[in-house]
């Protein structure tokens, strides 16, 4: 019988290097011109991967296309004590608060922990991004929301935008200029909280650590897994959590938060658009197989 392996998401190390993460602890090294293949196994479903640490007590069945790999009742239990929810106000961690820079006109506000350092940017596929300030969470939050709007940015940015303009990015000089004229913005604005230290202009840039010189426009997106399925091609490129994989059919993009829940086996190394993967095409609606 085959080895059946549980994905535990992509994670970022602190070298900046995307390292896809398995049950009991197994990780394995992403670098450009890798080939990924693996396969669903026939005959299962997804199942919640539960919250904190602990099993989903009726392993729930979860939607495929679901990037969240959590039934509703683990899903509340894990955001019971968060700083994304606004359920953490005690964490006595020191914060950053960051601009992002996804595209042009595409940026955003955001607070990370100090102590994750760019994992946070480069989790969500910031190509670019600069320190605004720091301090304690609810101050670095209390700027966020009033830089938020003082500025005329959102909070998040859809990830089909991200994809959408990977291929066609200006030069990290332009990217430094959008950048540097909302730090400047942001810096002249007189209502940030005392506690918050306001920090000097530093752009820095993931082009390089993503791999972008080397991606081709992609045909289109992994729309969901399903038994009996499987993917398999060439790395191209790492992007937060989405893998840019040259295959037969071209490049598609496989964003890896639809793996947790599955039962997976290994595919053979040459596998390449192998079918029964719905696609969701760039372009349209169809969905197509790879």
């Amino acid at each position: 019988m085959a080895r059946m392996w549980r994905c535990a998401g992509l994670r970022w190390d602190a070298a900046g290097t995307p390292v896809l993460g398995w049950e009991g602890g197994r990780g394995s090294v992403l670098a450009p011109g890798k080939r990924i293949a693996f396969a669903v196994a026939a005959g299962t479903e997804r199942t919640c991967v539960g919250a904190r640490g602990n099993a989903c007590p009726v392993r729930a069945a979860v939607p495929g296309r679901r990037t969240a790999a959590r039934c509703e009742e683990c899903a509340r239990l894990d955001r019971a004590h968060s700083v994304a929810a606004d359920t953490a106000p005690d964490d006595p961690r020191p914060y950053h608060v960051y601009l992002a820079w996804f595209g042009p006109g595409m940026l955003k506000v955001g607070i990370t922990a100090v102590e994750r350092g760019r994992a946070r940017l480069l989790e969500q596929g910031a190509v670019a991004f600069c320190l605004l300030g720091r301090g304690p969470l609810m101050a670095a939050r209390r700027a966020e929301e009033l830089l938020r709007t003082a500025l005329g940015v959102p909070d998040r940015i859809p990830y089909d935008a991200k994809r959408a303009v990977r291929t066609r990015l200006p030069g990290a000089s332009e990217r430094a200029a959008e950048l540097r004229e909302l730090h400047a913005r942001a810096s002249a604005r007189g209502e940030w909280p005392e506690s918050l230290l306001r920090l000097p202009f530093a752009a820095a840039d993931h082009e390089d650590v993503f791999g972008l010189d080397r991606l081709r426009p992609a045909v289109g997106a992994v729309g969901e897994l399903v038994p009996g399925g499987a993917v398999g091609g060439e790395l191209l490129a790492a992007a937060g959590p989405d893998l840019h994989l040259d295959t037969a059919r071209g490049v598609v993009v496989l964003d890896t938060r639809l793996l947790p829940g599955w039962e997976l086996t290994a595919a053979d190394a040459a596998a390449d658009g192998v079918p029964e993967v719905p696609v969701r095409e760039f372009g349209g609606v169809q969905d197509g197989l790879f």
